[in-house]
This record gives C-alpha cells, sequence and structure tokens, in this order.
C-alpha cells in the first residue's frame, strides 16, 4: 500500500492567522477578472439593501432584538 503525504503537509499556516486570511483575501479579490469585481460589489449592495430594508421593518414592528434595547 503506498503512503499518502499527511494532510497537515498541504496546509498553509500563514494563511491560518487574522493577517494572514486578509492577505489571501486581497489577493483572491486582486485575481478576479474586472467584470467579476463589478458584479460581486453590485450582489453585495443587493445584499446590504435586504438587509436594511429588513432591519427597517423590524423596527417599525417593534421587533428589535436584545441587543438594540442596551444602547
Amino acid at each position: 500500500m503506498p503512503q499518502s503525504k499527511a494532510p497537515a503537509d498541504d496546509i498553509d499556516w500563514s494563511l491560518t492567522t487574522w493577517e494572514g486570511a486578509r492577505r489571501e483575501q486581497l489577493r483572491r479579490w486582486a485575481a478576479l477578472p474586472l467584470e467579476r469585481i463589478i458584479l460581486a460589489i453590485e450582489e453585495m449592495e443587493v445584499l446590504a439593501e435586504h438587509f436594511q430594508d429588513q432591519h427597517r421593518s423590524l423596527s417599525l414592528s417593534g421587533e428589535e432584538s436584545s441587543d438594540d434595547s442596551r444602547e
């Protein structure tokens, strides 16, 4: 039976820190074509509007979370 490489050898441990994860996120974002970046930003805008509308409707109906009442 051939010995396989241990799974831990495949992990880039420099990416497991907050700083490393952020660096990898920026690297992947920079590698995207411009069309895909614009599409992603537009999708994020739609999602943000959805959450904002949802928050407003909950605020108007008086169903705020307990975290909001602490302010």
